[in-house]
């Protein structure tokens, strides 16, 4: 009897679904971005404020992910600009060909910008590329401080952290300096804004990071951002002192979902954590640090 190994066969298939999306992407001018954070973490909050802010002339369309329900479609879709319910009927994140279903009878070149508000979960949708420039990570002040040391696989990927709620700061024992340091520890050059959706505070800061990568994006259209998955060097550059088993090649999919990190610990951390990374000998080794 022959066996399949399903996981790494579907995120294969996911992987050129998400380079055909990001060569189309970059043929269109298309940026896009894909929010990923916990349920209620303030994800469609946030793109209600973003929508809100935006000149009704503005190219931008949002797809929006959940389990069940329009609901977050519904919110969104008040402020002017196309938006599209993805349901998954169960599923716990989005993929590559949702996304380009969805995509089916927008024309790209009226869209500049694409927010992808993935399904609420910090485990799923790391493992998913939906052709984006840029995954972001929401945590809220609601959810803990340690989050980041508990989900690192997502802190790893994201090129953001906005942490939102601030304006409940008062109310909830969270130390916002503790949160980014765990994430720094994680990814030392995750950038970090924080934000109120509610209260209207760090907007600014969270819009002017999006307009600075798309413009950067759009100036080098054949370098995508956010596409991480190079094999690193034999050795950390930044100085762990992890080791790669030489006999790895660059066609394993943990490695390709791999990149340098600032410590032993998020190595060992991002590797345990990671459905990709189901090889023994690299949880040995990275266990050995």
């Amino acid at each position: 009897m022959t066996r399949v190994p399903m996981e790494g066969k579907v995120l294969s298939e996911n992987e050129r679904a998400a380079a055909a999306l990001r060569a189309e992407f970059a043929r269109h001018g298309v940026f896009a971005v894909n929010l990923i954070g916990s349920p209620g973490a303030g994800k469609t909050a946030l793109l209600e404020r973003t929508l809100e802010s935006y000149a009704p002339t503005r190219k931008v369309a949002v797809l929006t992910g959940d389990i069940q329900t329009d609901a977050d479609a519904a919110r969104l879709q008040r402020y002017g600009f196309p938006v599209r319910q993805i349901t998954t009927a169960g599923a716990c994140h989005l993929d590559a060909r949702m996304v380009r279903r969805a995509l089916e009878g927008w024309d790209l070149a009226n869209i500049d910008m694409l927010f992808i508000e993935n399904v609420g979960n910090l485990v799923c949708p790391t493992s998913y590329d939906l052709g984006e420039a840029h995954k972001i990570v929401l945590l809220s002040v609601t959810e803990g401080d340690e989050k980041p040391l508990k989900y690192p696989g997502i802190f790893f990927k994201a090129d953001l952290m906005a942490m939102t709620k601030i304006d409940l700061l008062p109310y909830v024992p969270f130390r916002p300096e503790l949160a980014e340091a765990n994430a720094r520890s994680i990814h030392p050059s995750i950038e970090i804004v924080r934000v109120s959706s509610t209260a209207r505070l760090g907007l600014n800061g969270w819009l002017e990071w999006i307009d600075a990568r798309m413009t950067a994006v759009m100036q080098r259209p054949d370098e995508p951002a956010g596409a991480r998955g190079s094999k690193p060097s034999n050795h950390n550059p930044e100085g762990s002192g992890f080791q790669w088993p030489p006999d790895f090649t660059s066609d394993s999919a943990c490695l390709r979902s791999f990149s340098s990190v600032g410590s032993a610990l998020a190595a060992y951390a991002f590797i345990s954590a990671s459905p990709l990374c189901s090889d023994s000998r690299l949880k040995a080794a990275t266990a050995r640090r």
